[in-house]
C-alpha cells in the first residue's frame, strides 16, 4: 500500500507499469535498455479515491489522463529503472496529495471603509494641487 494521506492509501497492483525506451542523448547505452517507466493508474476504477478527490485529480492531471480515465506518467531522468520507477511512484503521490487538499473557500466580497475612503480621496487631493503647481504661473 502507498499512503498518501491518513485517509487514502493506493493498493500497489492498481498500478500498471511498463518499460519503454528513453528518448534523447545517451549514446549506445540508450539504444539497447529500456530504462525509462511508463506509469498507467486507472483513477475512474479506483475504488482509493474519494469522489471529490477523483473531480480534483481530474482537473490537476490535464492531458496526462486519457480519455478512459487513465492517468499515464512517464518517468526517464534517471539510466535506472527502479530508480525512474521511485519517480514515477513519487509524482503520482505528489499529484494526488495535491488532489487531496480541499479548496479554499471562496473569497468574500468586501466594502471599503469610510475612513479608507477618505484617505483615497485625500491622496489623490494632495497628489492634484501637486500636479496643478507644475503649470506655468497666470495659467488657470
Amino acid at each position: 500500500m502507498i499512503e498518501i494521506t491518513p485517509a487514502i492509501a493506493l493498493n500497489e497492483a492498481e498500478l500498471g507499469w511498463k518499460a519503454v525506451r528513453a528518448c534523447g542523448p545517451g549514446g549506445q547505452h540508450v539504444n539497447k535498455t529500456s530504462t525509462a517507466v511508463e506509469l498507467r493508474f486507472d483513477v475512474r476504477a479506483s475504488p482509493a479515491l474519494p469522489e471529490p478527490v477523483r473531480a480534483r485529480l481530474y482537473r490537476l492531471a490535464g492531458s496526462r489522463l486519457t480519455q478512459e480515465g487513465v492517468l499515464v506518467i512517464v518517468a526517464q531522468g534517471s539510466r535506472s529503472q527502479e530508480m525512474n520507477r521511485a519517480d514515477a511512484v513519487e509524482r503520482l503521490v505528489a499529484l494526488v496529495r495535491k488532489a487531496a487538499e480541499p479548496p479554499p473557500p471562496p473569497r468574500k466580497k468586501t466594502k471599503p471603509t469610510y475612513a479608507s475612503k477618505q484617505r483615497r480621496l485625500e491622496g489623490k487631493a494632495k497628489r492634484s494641487g501637486v500636479k496643478a503647481m507644475r503649470g506655468k504661473p497666470g495659467m488657470e
